[in-house]
């Protein structure tokens, strides 16, 4: 009898992978996969940090770069001035640009799909 392979529903996954204090600069390793059926020429996401009291320490922006359909990607952010213990909450407060052949303006916002394997929440 033959298995049929379950395919992943189509979607872009980011997910907070590990925050590492290096000094006076907290390093984010994100990991992001690409599953909406096209390739991403760049990504580009608007982000707020916010801290383990609630207040918004800075938004920046998080520049994924291409990612390939179907395969994974890690990406690091070095955030300066910044205490990863001070952090509580990163917030995916829009995709601020998301382009490659055959897409839809807003599939990234649509698709996207957001998890944290920290104690910082990652949402949007």
């Amino acid at each position: 009898m033959a298995v049929l392979a379950q395919e992943e529903a189509p979607g872009l996954s980011v997910e907070l992978n590990v925050l590492e204090q290096i000094a006076e600069v907290c390093r984010l390793t994100m990991l992001a996969e690409n599953r909406l059926g096209h390739d991403l020429d760049n990504l580009v996401l608007e982000t707020v940090l916010i801290t383990n009291d609630g207040l918004v320490d800075r938004l920046t922006l998080f520049d994924f770069q291409s990612l390939p359909q179907g395969r994974p990607r890690v990406r690091q952010f070095d955030l300066p001035a910044l205490t990863c213990a001070d952090l509580g909450q990163v917030l995916i407060n829009g995709v601020q640009n998301c382009t490659g052949d055959g897409l839809d303006e807003t599939a990234c916002e649509d698709a996207l799909r957001l998890s944290s394997r920290s104690d910082v929440e990652l949402s949007g």
